[in-house]
């Protein structure tokens, strides 16, 4: 029997270690229920993104995992063909042990049980519509307008937000005097920032998927259509429409940062948790803007460990001393 050490230890550092960094660093109050909902969140990822089985099938699947993740009642859907088709084996590990992820789910106290089934149901309805929009890949589509790529934004990312704001502020400051209209304002654009410097990122990826998460509609006012990205010649045309989503997704890692300053100065922990993925999205930025051509698929686009040291060492000494931490975000 895996034991909830081996979930959130091994099997959740080999899918993702960048977020098992932060979670090691998280307050013990809250640290295991955020881990959880990695471990669900990243199955339903591994079962949306098996290309080898057919996106209806893959669809099932996700509605039978959402429906045992909100029921202790419903069955275990069977993953054995999900795992044959896995080339990566912490995925496929992943997946073996989903049956105890829900156990550990199962006694798992109430309130943290019913934010992370909210939250997941939240997320896998995206992951569905997502499924549904773009099918198995074959044709290139995207999304029509700015409202579906928020609209997706929030559903796979925005909400984990509000579901960290909601466990942190429950564990670790129920008394502290916020104005929490604001802090569930900031946690839903801290989401969203770090999925739309996914989506630039990995840009080049999901035209080769068949995917295209920038909006048609900005495209065809330059002159574009999906197809055309995939040629780095459109660059030139493609540049302000590029630009434009990079300077979203700083505003909203801007406004992350001032989340990170409305969390009571003691949580130390807390804090540089939320920094670390700031930071590193904001270089995943600056990385793209010094490219010369980002839809080239060579282009470096990925952060090295020794980076993501750095990023550590000067949020760490720095987190006790307000001055030199409220300038942080500035000085990256």
């Amino acid at each position: 029997m895996t034991t909830t050490e081996e979930l959130l230890g091994p099997i959740l550092r080999d899918v993702s270690r960048a977020f098992y960094l932060t979670l090691r660093v998280l307050p013990k109050e809250v640290r295991q229920s955020i881990g959880l909902l990695y471990l669900l969140a990243r199955t339903t990822d591994t079962i949306a993104d098996t290309n080898l089985i057919p996106a209806d099938k893959r669809i099932l699947k996700l509605r039978q995992f959402r429906d045992r993740v909100r029921s202790e009642g419903a069955p275990m859907p069977d993953f054995s063909h999900l795992v044959r088709e896995q080339k990566n084996n912490a995925e496929k590990t992943l997946l073996l042990h989903s049956s105890e992820i829900i156990a550990l789910l199962e006694k798992t106290p109430a309130f943290d049980r019913g934010q992370i089934q909210l939250t997941l149901e939240t997320i896998t309805r995206g992951q569905e519509q997502d499924l549904e929009r773009f099918g198995d890949g074959s044709v290139l589509k995207s999304l029509q307008t700015t409202e579906e790529l928020d609209d997706y934004t929030y559903r796979v990312a925005g909400c984990v937000g509000e579901f960290w704001t909601h466990l942190t502020r429950h564990h670790c400051f129920p008394e502290a005097n916020l104005d929490d209209s604001r802090f569930l304002t900031l946690a839903i654009r801290f989401g969203k920032a770090l999925q739309l410097v996914n989506i630039l990122r990995d840009l080049p990826g999901d035209l080769e998927q068949g995917r295209c998460y920038l909006p048609l509609g900005d495209l065809t006012m330059v002159g574009l259509t999906p197809e055309s990205l995939r040629e780095e010649t459109s660059w030139t045309k493609f540049e302000p429409i590029f630009q434009n989503w990079m300077n979203l997704a700083n505003q909203y890692l801007a406004d992350a940062w001032q989340y990170t300053l409305m969390i009571p100065h003691e949580h130390y922990r807390l804090r540089l948790a939320c920094a670390w993925p700031i930071l590193m999205g904001k270089r995943t930025l600056h990385l793209l803007h010094a490219s010369s051509n980002p839809l080239e698929p060579r282009t470096k686009r990925k952060i090295s460990r020794r980076e993501i040291r750095g990023i550590v060492w000067s949020t760490t000494w720095r987190v006790p001393f307000r001055g030199p931490w409220n300038r942080l975000f500035g000085n990256k």
